[in-house]
């Protein structure tokens, strides 16, 4: 294909050499992901002290006509954290204001000057977000007129304060957002309540359902996995890819999109396959079993794939020129959330395929460098900073900038990726 990341490529930011970028999922109420929050987090932090990354993003807006927002966030929106001295500064101004929440942080004080500014910034076309929202409070009284979004962290309160806090606040002027959805209750409950935008690793956790078994079209793909990993003769997978009517469609659907570059039109599965090649066909079919229907913006199909990108990446910069490590890194980062996928613990899952006992260990128990890597890029989803993190660092022998250079990659990469699977076949 001709889709390529860079992780090469030069990071504007100032700040790279000690930062990464968590960027979390936001979605709606069918479960469609519809925005990110982005976080910047210190990635040599000792667990002293936490820092917030109100300055980190400070610097990043500054830059972000370098950057381009699309580059971080693809279609989606972005929630980017605004403190009192970012929401009065010109910077503001670099957003763009069709891609941006500006999230107003909870330690801002709706002073006259404040209030006077988010009403000009909203008469420019940005939007905001009130971030925290845990109570009725004279500052929420002044801002929640000027703000399209409130974020209530559900973690703070129990379910009946919840309950009461989420009939205080509706109104036909904002959406109510709750941020740290942890499990699929808490899901269900901000769900009977009324809350439109949801925030949280909920819909990563697998939810193991006894006797579930894994549907006979994701058994297919998984077999034909099975071939390509034990290098198995060419019409031998061309026969296998036959057999599934749903493999075939969308392999020839895939084939015929500007972004693998055919020429002209490709109506044969063996052609198919010549022109996509193994390793392309190997990472497509991966993928693949995330894709339900048409539903390309599945939050879980996203991780899994920036996972999977990600870990690539990683492994080039830490086995240069060893591209099957590479290929081993793409597929334990994406195999990682196929118990959620399934809902079949990873154990049966690595039971009914052939891996690599480097893979099984970093599935099953987050060990040896492949676990190390998948290790570190969960905390990074998650934001977190601390000992751990930096441990993992240096014992990957990782800077932050290489890790936050495979980010921005890994990014661009899932998005052009998702647009080629996506896009429909040209008649």
């Amino acid at each position: 294909m001709t889709m390529a990341a860079r992780p090469e490529a030069a990071i504007p930011m100032p700040f790279a050499n000690n930062f990464f970028l968590a960027r979390q999922p936001i979605l709606n109420r069918n479960q469609r992901l519809v925005a990110y929050e982005l976080l910047y987090r210190n990635a040599e932090c000792d667990g002293a002290e936490f820092t917030d990354g109100t300055a980190a993003t400070a610097s990043v807006i500054a830059h972000a006509s370098e950057l381009g927002m699309e580059q971080v966030v693809g279609d989606q929106l972005a929630y980017v954290n605004v403190d009192t001295e970012g929401l009065m500064s010109d910077f503001i101004r670099f957003l763009p204001n069709d891609k941006v929440i500006l999230e107003v942080l909870e330690t801002v004080e709706p002073t006259p000057d404040v209030l006077a500014r988010l009403a000009e910034l909203r008469q420019a076309g940005f939007k905001f977000a009130l971030d925290d929202v845990g109570g009725a409070s004279e500052s929420l009284r002044k801002l929640q007129p000027l703000m399209d979004i409130i974020k209530v962290d559900i973690q703070q309160l129990a379910p009946d304060a919840l309950a009461a806090l989420t009939r205080s606040l509706r109104s036909p002027h904002q959406k109510l957002l709750a941020e740290k959805v942890e499990t699929h209750d808490q899901f269900r409950q901000c769900l009977d309540l009324g809350f439109e935008y949801f925030q949280g690793y909920y819909f990563a956790k697998p939810v193991i359902l006894s006797g579930k078994k894994i549907a006979p079209s994701q058994l297919a793909i998984m077999q034909l996995l099975d071939l390509l990993n034990s290098d198995a003769e060419q019409r031998d997978i061309e026969r296998s890819v036959k057999l599934d009517p749903l493999i075939t469609l969308n392999l020839l659907r895939l084939v015929n999109t500007p972004a693998v570059g055919a020429r002209f039109r490709i109506n044969s599965v063996a052609h198919a396959l010549i022109v996509l090649g193994r390793r392309q066909l190997q990472r497509w079919l991966q993928i693949l079993l995330y894709v339900k229907g048409q539903q390309y913006d599945s939050p879980l199909l996203q991780l899994a794939t920036t996972r999977g990108k990600t870990m690539e990446l990683l492994l080039e910069k830490l086995q240069p020129g060893e591209r099957i490590s590479a290929d081993i890194g793409f597929t334990v980062g994406i195999m990682s959330l196929m118990d959620t996928l399934f809902s079949v613990a990873m154990s049966e899952i690595l039971g009914s395929v052939n891996v690599l006992d480097e893979v099984r260990d970093a599935l099953l128990h987050r060990t040896g460098q492949y676990g190390a890597a998948l290790k570190l890029i969960e905390m990074v989803e998650r934001a977190q900073e601390g000992p751990e993190l930096t441990a993992l660092l240096h014992g990957l022998k990782l800077t932050p900038a290489e890790l936050y250079a495979c980010q921005l990659a890994a990014y661009e990469w899932v998005d052009e990726y998702r647009i080629a699977i996506a896009e429909p076949v040209k008649r």
